[in-house]
């Protein structure tokens, strides 16, 4: 015969939607951001040595966008130049061209190496304002810095404040300044001098990018940070379950040791007439049983700590560990919650089980629950423990559907450290443990929880 525990018609009543959550936490629909979005990650991305910039962008137009920005202004400066050298400044043909090149065209290496180009640019630029002293009609026009040099400038400026260190920022920005403060010792007559305004507006563009860079920075620290602090979450979950399974592994083990001992004390006085070496024997094996048994309680000791954990904590410790047999008060218990649950426990199930199979049936079971309890609140549950058709594993099956009772789900997501528990209790059996999502939403939770298991065997 089965067991059936339901939830009274009056509580089933639907309720607002809820989202497919399942037992081991809920699930919330997610947005794609947008283009732009995406874009303004990539910026405060922060680029490593040799990879380009925006080179880990989602999409591939937008790890182009540098390359194309950067030769839209090469494509752009380069006629532009030569043209206001050789006829504003009356500067050579031939010198023209040769610095209107120098000086734009190693902005297609800013991209990937920003420095090197900024290096090559500084240079170019310099002998620009070297070769204007002596230009024609260098008089009533800008320098050392012309128009066309300020805008490169600026556009290798950003470019390095999105992948430099500070320190590296704070020298090129001393030195931009201090190659116009040598120049303006040679200042020619009549010139409206550029050296302050590079200073201040490079300064300005390194000090902007280079607050992205750091806020990217940050961020990534962050959630380097998270990504630590969740794995160690995990660890002590683990740790915990252990140690929980330990301590309830001494209560059933030291029963049968002291049953043991029992015995061996008292074989002289039931069976009479026992020979001396049996005695010996009988001693000798009560001795045994005694001495593990002081072991496992000093281990005890320190996996329970100091010990300081009030009149409470020393009642539940001492409270007898819960088996099948508890799981339909379990049930119930849920069910006056307001959970929806079926129960479906096989005749017979939990007799001639073996202690650590008994518990860690009870436990799947309640954690299974109390999963569902917090990430999928109203959803319809059903919990099914059974025999398996040859009589050697204890199946057990908890299934939930979407959450439909609650307007907010109690939370919204889940670590999946619940889980971790279920784990080491199959291990600990050497059973097996399947979960997962359903395809119409819910949760699933299966468990084969051999009677033969070993203790140990498994891990």
């Amino acid at each position: 015969m089965s067991l059936r525990v339901r939830k009274p018609a009056s509580a089933r009543k639907t309720g607002a939607k809820g989202g497919k959550a399942g037992a081991a936490g809920g699930t919330r629909e997610t947005r794609t951001p947008g283009a732009f979005a995406q874009l303004a990650v990539a910026l405060r991305t922060p680029a490593r040595a040799g990879e380009p910039l925006f080179a880990r962008a989602p999409r591939r137009w937008q790890r182009m966008l540098p390359y194309f920005v950067v030769a839209v202004f090469v494509v752009t400066l380069v006629p532009v130049t030569i043209a206001v050298l050789a006829n504003d400044y009356a500067l050579g043909g031939g010198w023209a061209g040769a610095l209107g090149v120098a000086q734009t065209v190693p902005l297609l290496l800013a991209v990937t190496r920003p420095l090197t180009a900024w290096g090559i640019v500084l240079l170019a630029d310099l002998l620009g304002a070297v070769l204007l002293t002596g230009a024609d009609r260098v008089a009533g026009h800008t320098w050392p810095w012309p128009p066309m040099v300020v805008v490169g400038y600026l556009v290798l400026m950003a470019c390095l404040g999105l992948r430099e260190s500070v320190r590296t920022l704070v020298q090129v920005w001393l030195a931009t300044g201090a190659a116009g403060v040598v120049l303006g010792f040679y200042q020619p007559a009549g010139v409206t001098n550029t050296a302050a305004l590079l200073f201040v507006l490079s300064g300005s563009v390194l000090a902007v990018t280079g607050a992205l860079r750091g806020l990217g920075d940050a961020r990534q620290r962050i959630a380097e940070q998270e990504s630590i602090s969740e794995a160690e979450r995990a660890r002590r979950t683990l740790l915990e379950e252990r140690a929980r399974i330990a301590r309830e592994l001494h209560d059933v083990v030291a029963h049968h040791m002291s049953v043991i001992t029992v015995q061996a004390d008292s074989a002289p006085y039931r069976l009479p007439g026992m020979a001396e070496p049996v005695r010996e024997e009988f001693a000798a094996i009560a001795a045994s049983a005694r001495e593990s048994l002081g072991e496992m309680r000093r281990l005890l000791t320190v996996l329970r700590g100091d010990g300081t954990n009030g009149a409470g904590g020393a009642d539940g410790e001492r409270a007898p560990q819960p088996g099948i047999a508890r799981i339909q008060q379990l049930v119930e218990a849920t069910v006056r919650a307001g959970q929806p649950v079926e129960l479906s426990l096989a005749a017979g199930v939990a007799e001639e089980v073996p202690p650590a199979v008994d518990l860690s049936a009870y436990r799947i079971v309640q954690e299974a629950l109390a999963n569902v309890v917090r990430h999928a609140p109203g959803a319809r549950t059903r919990v099914s423990v059974t025999r398996s058709p040859e009589g050697g594993e204890v199946l057990v099956l908890v299934v939930n559907g979407p959450a439909r009772d609650a307007v907010v789900e109690l939370e919204g997501t889940g670590t999946g450290h619940g889980l971790v528990g279920m784990r080491e209790r199959v291990r600990l059996t050497g059973g097996t443990l399947d979960t997962g999502p359903l395809p119409e939403g819910g949760f699933r939770v299966a468990a084969r929880l051999p009677l033969d298991s070993r203790i140990g065997e498994s891990s």
